[in-house]
């Protein structure tokens, strides 16, 4: 017997129940889990965090000939050799958007994933959150490498985490929540990053704020229907666009 909560049921009646019940789905798609101890306990997020930490660490150990290999540039000469994005080397395009050298640009990056990501992870679920995560983080150097100089290098999380600020937005407007104090941090965040354009890559902040916003509406809008497919479609698209910037840019560099 099982235990219920009025008295026992039989396991087969616990299982006829079972299949006519409907799982609870957020507006994403992604199963509810309320009961303590069933959420996705940010397990995307802390894995983020960790793989940032990793590559800052190897940089700590290794020096500079990791950040060389691995951060965004156009075009340039490193190590008396061409490279970059625009000669072959499209992984930098991501790679970029896990590298930090100063301890306070990963400590800002790190604290605001883990102040957004989980709330958005348990909204989304684990796999959309991902795709959410590195689609803003393509964004952001996406436009970074079709505006910034051919030579000009970047490096950060921070286009991904201004995708989460987008898509926080989205969510809570479809979710009807009080938008206030997240699109003050916002806007301290961007003026923030427009006082200080020399040190900071204004071009990946509002590409991946862009493309996260985008991605977030591809996401919790797709009809209730034909949701994962009308996800997988429009996700699809974005990234579509976003592989034909690059394509443009690549082709203007050679």
């Amino acid at each position: 017997m099982v235990s219920a909560s009025v008295g026992f049921q039989c396991p087969d009646c616990v299982r006829e129940g079972g299949r006519t019940v409907r799982e609870a789905r957020t507006i994403a798609g992604a199963p509810v889990r309320q009961a303590p101890g069933t959420g996705t306990n940010a397990v995307v997020t802390k894995t983020l965090i960790g793989l940032n930490l990793a590559v800052f660490v190897l940089v700590l150990a290794v020096g500079d000939d990791v950040v060389d290999r691995l951060m965004l540039v156009g075009r340039a000469i490193i190590d008396n050799n061409w490279a970059g994005v625009a000669e072959g080397e499209y992984y930098r395009l991501l790679t970029a958007a896990f590298l930090h050298q100063e301890a306070w640009h990963i400590l800002f990056n790190m604290v605001s994933l883990w102040v957004l990501g989980p709330p958005l992870e348990a909204v989304l679920g684990r796999t959309r959150f991902l795709v959410l995560y590195l689609v803003s983080a393509f964004g952001g150097t996406a436009a970074s490498y079709l505006i910034a100089a051919q030579n000009q290098g970047s490096l950060g999380a921070s286009g991904a985490i201004f995708g989460l600020f987008g898509a926080a937005i989205v969510v809570g407007h479809r979710m009807k929540a009080d938008l206030r104090p997240l699109i003050a941090l916002l806007v301290v965040n961007l003026v923030i990053t427009f006082l200080n354009t020399k040190w900071i890559d204004w071009r990946a902040h509002i590409g991946g704020l862009v493309i996260g916003a985008v991605t977030a509406v591809c996401l919790v809008h797709a009809p209730k229907n034909h949701r994962l497919a009308a996800q997988v479609v429009s996700v699809g698209a974005v990234v579509a666009v976003l592989v034909g910037i690059v394509l443009v840019r690549t082709s203007q560099l050679t």
